[in-house]
């Protein structure tokens, strides 16, 4: 049994201070198992401003005391937004990493694997040249395809574009050297087909581990961190939930538009989150009288799992994307999963876990999602509670003490 698994994702620094997330999860599990995870992560926060710790040396060890696992904080200078600091934060991760990490094996021995994990291709790569220098395998793992992201979502780059080139040209290369490609998303060698690489990287290295979630963590919070809220409590109302930001991007305008809609009075929405659309959107449930949608505010991460159990439906909501033919795995869904309610999702996507495990309902527009609320809330008991249970099988397959299990076999694997 290979026992030493260091973890190289850059963003990582919030999994140790939320005590969750995919790979802080995986540690988890593979310290139950018999291995030694350690986890390398930026010093630097994302989508905020300032370091975790003071910069006063390459790298800081600090220990998930829960998990009992190591967390070695890389130096990396702090930015704001997506310009040119995030870029430059970027390379010095990918720079400051492999010296972090050769001078932490000096102290503490190799590894006998490494799982280097995207957003950004320059830790796989990292992750690559590390495990030639310490002789061992390296499992590149991809959350976010790039640059077929960037091309997706920009109204200006092309594949044709010099630099895009470049990148998938680097993508492959990243794929063909890594020992196995491990992707979130089940139709992802659809992806490797797509670009006409199955003959560079066949499909017996390419595997799948879908985000999920750590069940004995989602029952713990739920029966520890209760929320007190009326609406919740009344058994009267059929209780639609939304979790998550309130901005632009997460058009919630479609959901007071499919509210409207709704004329049976037990049906109420609610709303927990923030955001600077959520002004906006209040100012429309008083110019438009919409009385059955409540804007909650933000809660704490720690109480969703309360919140979501004692929903009657969870709204799984976003912005479609060509993406998605490859699947879809947002955090949240799994969450929903857990709650063991019914998911009404307007995601269109191949790969979809809720029809797998048929423990929803898709709509997209505001008079579907309308129809589709009002027909759940007036459904045959029989056939509400087999939508629940479907919800929990799939959060059991996705329990990341299952999934951790698939992990195991890949860093065994050859």
């Amino acid at each position: 049994m290979k026992k030493t698994v260091w973890i190289m994702n850059h963003y990582a620094g919030n999994m140790f201070f939320d005590r969750g997330g995919r790979h802080y999860n995986f540690a988890k599990y593979l310290k139950r198992s018999g291995y030694e995870p350690v986890v390398f992560c930026a010093n630097s926060r994302h989508n905020a401003e300032g370091l975790w710790f003071e910069n006063d040396g390459l790298w800081h060890e600090h220990t998930a005391e829960e998990i009992n696992v190591p967390f070695v904080f890389v130096a990396a200078r702090d930015y704001a937004g997506n310009g040119k600091q995030r870029v430059l934060n970027m390379v010095d991760f990918y720079r400051h990493v492999k010296k972090a990490a050769k001078a932490y094996a000096a102290q503490n021995g190799k590894p006998d694997v490494i799982l280097a994990s995207s957003v950004h291709p320059l830790t796989l790569v990292a992750g690559i040249q590390l495990a030639k220098h310490f002789g061992v395998k390296c499992i590149c793992e991809v959350r976010d395809l790039w640059p077929e992201s960037i091309v997706e979502y920009s109204s200006r780059l092309t594949r044709k574009n010099p630099v895009i080139r470049l990148l998938y040209a680097g993508e492959k290369w990243i794929y063909k050297k890594a020992d196995a490609v491990l992707f979130t998303c089940e139709g992802s060698y659809d992806y490797i087909l797509e670009q006409g690489w199955e003959k560079a990287i066949p499909r017996e290295k390419v595997f799948t581990i879908n985000n999920g979630v750590d069940l004995e963590q989602f029952d713990a919070n739920r029966a520890q961190f209760t929320v007190e809220d009326a609406d919740l409590d009344d058994p009267e109302q059929f209780k639609v939930v939304y979790t998550g930001s309130i901005r632009r991007v997460n058009n919630l305008g479609l959901l007071l538009d499919a509210a409207k809609q709704v004329t049976d009075p037990r049906v109420k929405f609610l709303v927990w989150g923030d955001g600077d659309e959520l002004s906006a959107l209040r100012q429309r449930l008083s110019d438009e009288e919409i009385e059955n949608v409540v804007f909650k505010g933000r809660v704490e991460k720690r109480c969703v799992p309360d919140i979501v159990s004692r929903a009657d439906l969870n709204f799984m909501h976003g912005t479609s994307s060509n993406l998605f033919r490859f699947g879809i795995s947002p955090n949240k869904l799994f969450e929903y999963f857990a709650a063991g309610r019914p998911v009404l999702s307007d995601l269109e996507a191949k790969y979809d876990p809720t029809e797998t495990f048929q423990c929803g309902v898709f709509a997209t527009t505001g008079e579907e999602i309308a129809a589709a609320v009002q027909r759940l809330a007036g459904a045959p008991a029989e056939e509400y509670a087999q939508l629940c249970s479907g919800s929990r099988k799939a959060a059991q397959e996705y329990d990341f003490s299952n999934l951790t299990k698939t992990l195991i076999e890949i860093i065994e694997k050859g």
